[in-house]
C-alpha cells in the first residue's frame, strides 16, 4: 500500500548529529511570569526535553484585538528555547477564539442538534463550516507564518488543537448551507440522494438542495442515511479547516512538516483520521491519548497506540500528548501507580512513536486544568514526579537507536473501520446497546491475554494479504468491493474472522437483501433470516462453554465446506450454530455469532489461530502478563516487553543486548509494571 504520509518527521538531533527521540510537552509561559521562563528551560535541559508545543492556546495573546499584535513574548520565549537547544512545534493558536472576535462576530459560534448555542467560555467555540471563522484564522496562520518561517527554534506546525474535540457537530444554517454542498459533490443530482437516503420512506423525497438541513432534532428517528452522511461531512468539514491552515503553512514554509494531533483513544468517534492521512492532510501523524480507568484500560492504551500506527501506515509517529499521572476531567481522579508513567511512554514508544510528550510542562496555577498533572507538579521539581520524568528522559535517550525504525508487522490485524462503526451504532437498529469499539477492543484485549502479537488496521489502509489472520469485528458496512477485496482474500489462503451484525448494508446504508450477512452471506456459507439480540442481563450458553451475551443469530448452514465450530446450547437458538468456519482450498472464513467477550473469546482464538499457524512467541507462563511489541531497522529487532501485571515476572532465554531494563544471567526480569527493550540482530 502505498502511504500519502511524506515520512517528514521532526527528529530532534543529538550532538553528534544522530537522530533522537522527541521528549517534550505542551509549554504554555504566557501563564506564568517572565523570571519562571529561565526555571522551566533549566529543567527541561535536566529532563532531557528536545521538543516543546508552543502557543496552542495563544490566540488573544497574539492578538489582543482584532487590528493589534503582540509577538515580543513569543519571540523571547522561541529564542529562550533555541538558546537551551530545544525545537519548537508552534501552534497556529486557531484553536480558541478571543473574545473580541466571538463578540464582534456571534455567528461563529455552534449550534447543537436542539437549536442552542455554544458560548465562549471554555474553548472549541467555532464552527467548522464558518467562513469568518476561517478568514480570521487563516489571517492568523499567515502571520505566523510569516514571522517564524526562518526560526531556528522551528521545526513543525501544530494546527489547530485537537480538532472536533468538542465542536465536531454543528448544525448551524453554516453546517446546512456547507452539508448541502458536500452532498451536491458526493450526489451529483437529487435523484441520487434520494435513492441513497430511501427518501421513498416517510414522505421524505426532496425535490429541491434548498430543502435538506443536517439531521436537526426530529420528532422520531431521522432517516439513517442522512445521520451517516452527517457524519461522513462532519469529519471532512474538519479536515477541510486543517487542509486550508496546512495550504497557508506550506505556502509560506514549504520545508517545515505539518500536523495535528488526532485523538485515538476511547470515547472519540467523530473524526475518521484514516481519511485524514489519506487526504495528505498532515506530513507525519500525532496523537493525544488519555487512559480511561477500567478492566481494559492499559489493553485500550495499547490498542490505540496500535491503531495510530496504523493510520501512520507504520510510519513514526508523535505522541502530542498523555499524562504524567492524574487527569482533571473524569468523575474520580486518580494518580497513576509507580513504573506507570514510563510503562505508558513507552508502550507508545514500542508501537511506533518517536516523540513521547505531556500535557503539559508545568501544572497550571489557575484554569480549567489546573488539576490535570504536568512534567513539573504543583510540588516543584523536588518530587517523585518530576524526578520519574527525569528517568523517562534518560530511559529515551538510551533508546536513540530506535528513531525512525518501524514496527515489525504482526501476522495477525484487527480491522477498523469508521464506517462501520458510524452505522452500526444508530438508533432504530435490533439493539442500541452494541459498542464497535468495544466489540473491537475484546478480540485485541483476548490476542493480548494469549501472548498473540497483533496489528490494529484502518480497513482503508490494509493490507490483507500481508496477514495470516484478520478479524474484522461487527464489519457492518461492506460495500461490494470490500466484500470482492475479503473474497479473494480468503481465495488466497488468508483465514477471516468476523462477527454478528457483519456484512448487513451497503455504503448507503441499504440492506444486502436476500439473507444476512448480505454481502458476507455467500463467503462465510450461511444464511440468517432473523436476528436474535438478547435483552439486557440474558445470557446464552454455547456448548465449546463459554457464554455470549448481546446478540444472537438463528443460522442455517448453506455451505457443504462449512463446519461448525460451537452450537447454542440453551436460549431460542438451542442447538443451532454459533460459531462456523467455512474452509477453501487455502483459506477459512469464520463466522461468531455472539458476543463472547474476553474470556470467551480466550477458549475460541486458539482455534481460529490453528489452520494459519499462529502461536505466542512468549514462554507460556509470561502470556497475559507481558505485552510484546517489535520495532526494526535493517539491522537490529528491539524487542519491547512490558509488563502488565502488578509482580514481577521473569523471561527465561532471551538473547540480546538489554538496553532497557534488568537481566539478570540469561533471564530478563520485568519489575511490576516495567518495561525492558531488548537489542537482537535482525534475521
Amino acid at each position: 500500500m502505498t502511504s500519502p504520509l511524506t515520512s517528514r518527521f521532526p527528529h530532534p538531533k543529538g550532538s553528534d548529529g544522530t537522530r533522537r527521540l522527541g521528549y517534550g510537552a505542551d509549554y504554555n509561559p504566557e501563564q506564568w511570569p517572565r523570571e519562571v521562563w529561565a526555571e522551566d528551560v533549566r529543567l527541561m535541559q535536566e529532563a532531557g526535553v528536545n521538543i516543546v508545543s508552543l502557543a496552542i492556546f495563544s490566540w488573544a495573546r497574539i492578538q489582543p484585538t482584532a487590528d493589534t499584535w503582540d509577538f515580543a513574548w513569543l519571540d523571547e520565549a522561541m529564542d529562550l528555547l533555541h538558546t537551551a537547544g530545544i525545537g519548537v512545534d508552534l501552534a497556529t493558536a486557531t484553536a480558541s477564539p478571543p473574545p473580541w472576535l466571538t463578540t464582534a462576530h456571534p455567528e461563529i459560534l455552534p449550534v447543537t442538534a436542539t437549536g442552542e448555542t455554544l458560548w465562549p467560555g471554555a474553548r472549541q467555540h467555532w464552527r467548522p463550516t464558518s467562513p469568518v471563522f476561517r478568514t480570521h484564522a487563516l489571517r492568523l496562520v499567515r502571520k505566523l507564518a510569516t514571522r517564524y518561517a526562518v526560526h531556528p527554534a522551528l521545526v513543525a506546525w501544530h494546527v489547530n488543537n485537537e480538532l472536533g474535540c468538542h465542536n465536531v457537530y454543528d448544525y448551524s444554517d453554516d453546517a446546512a448551507r456547507a452539508f448541502r454542498d458536500w452532498l451536491r459533490d458526493r450526489y451529483t443530482t437529487l435523484e441520487s440522494l434520494n435513492h441513497a437516503w430511501g427518501t421513498a420512506f416517510w414522505s421524505q423525497r426532496y425535490s429541491d438542495w434548498d430543502q435538506i438541513l443536517p439531521p436537526r432534532l426530529a420528532a422520531s428517528h431521522p432517516n439513517p442515511t442522512q445521520q451517516l452522511d452527517f457524519k461522513r461531512f462532519s469529519s471532512d468539514a474538519l479536515k477541510e479547516h486543517l487542509l486550508a491552515e496546512r495550504d497557508v503553512l506550506r505556502e509560506l514554509t514549504p520545508d517545515v512538516p505539518v500536523t495535528t494531533n488526532f485523538m485515538v483513544m476511547r470515547g472519540t468517534k467523530g473524526m475518521d483520521y484514516a481519511d485524514w492521512t489519506d487526504a495528505g492532510a498532515v506530513d507525519f501523524v500525532a496523537n493525544d491519548h488519555y487512559v480511561i480507568p477500567g478492566p481494559q484500560d492499559r489493553d485500550e492504551l495499547s490498542f490505540s497506540a496500535n491503531l495510530t500506527s496504523g493510520i501512520a501506515s507504520h510510519q513514526p509517529w508523535f505522541l502530542m500528548e498523555h499524562s504524567t499521572s492524574a487527569v482533571n476531567w473524569q468523575p474520580v481522579n486518580t494518580p497513576k501507580l509507580p513504573g506507570e508513567l514510563a510503562r505508558d511512554s513507552l508502550l507508545h514508544v514500542a508501537h511506533g512513536a518517536d516523540a513521547v510528550c505531556f500535557f503539559q510542562w508545568r501544572q497550571s496555577a489557575a484554569g480549567a486544568e489546573k488539576y490535570h498533572s504536568a512534567m513539573v507538579p504543583h510540588a516543584g521539581a523536588d518530587s517523585d514526579l518530576f524526578r520519574s520524568v527525569v528517568d523517562l528522559g534518560r530511559t529515551l535517550r538510551t533508546l536513540s537507536p530506535l528513531a525512525g525504525t518501524e514496527r515489525e508487522p504482526a501476522r495477525v490485524a484487527v480491522l477498523f473501520d469508521w464506517d462501520s462503526r458510524w452505522a452500526s451504532e444508530q438508533d432504530s437498529h435490533p439493539t442500541s446497546r452494541l459498542d464497535y469499539h468495544q466489540e473491537a477492543l475484546d478480540w485485541y484485549s483476548a490476542l493480548l491475554r494469549l501472548g498473540i502479537r497483533a496489528d490494529v488496521v484502518p480497513a482503508s489502509h490494509s493490507d490483507l494479504p500481508s496477514y495470516d489472520v484478520v478479524i474484522a469485528p461487527v464489519l457492518h458496512m461492506v460495500p461490494q468491493e470490500l466484500a470482492k477485496e475479503l473474497t479473494r482474500y480468503v481465495e488466497g489462503g488468508g483465514h477471516l474472522v468476523t462477527t454478528y451484525f457483519s456484512g448487513i448494508v451497503d455504503a448507503n446504508d441499504h440492506i444486502w437483501l436476500g439473507g444476512y450477512p448480505g454481502a458476507l452471506r455467500e463467503l462465510l456459507g450461511l444464511r440468517i433470516e432473523e436476528f436474535g439480540p438478547l435483552p439486557d442481563g440474558a445470557t446464552v450458553d454455547l456448548d465449546n462453554a463459554t457464554t455470549g451475551s448481546l446478540w444472537t443469530d438463528r443460522i442455517t448452514v448453506t455451505g457443504h465446506d462449512v463446519e461448525v465450530l460451537a452450537r447454542y446450547r440453551t436460549g431460542p437458538y438451542a442447538a443451532l450454530p454459533a460459531v462456523t468456519r467455512r474452509t477453501t482450498s487455502q483459506g477459512s472464513a469464520t463466522y461468531v455469532s455472539t458476543r463472547l467477550g474476553v474470556p470467551g473469546l480466550l477458549g475460541l482464538l486458539p482455534d481460529l489461530l490453528a489452520p494459519a499457524g499462529v502461536t505466542s512467541e512468549l514462554p507460556e507462563d509470561a502470556r497475559g502478563q507481558v505485552e510484546q511489541v517489535v520495532r526494526r531497522d535493517a539491522d537490529n529487532r528491539y524487542v519491547f516487553l512490558a509488563n502488565r501485571s502488578d509482580t514481577p515476572v521473569t523471561l527465561p532465554g532471551l538473547t540480546g543486548d538489554v538496553l532497557v531494563g534488568a537481566k539478570a544471567d540469561e533471564s530478563v526480569v520485568l519489575p511490576p509494571r516495567g518495561v525492558v527493550v531488548v537489542r537482537q540482530a535482525a534475521h
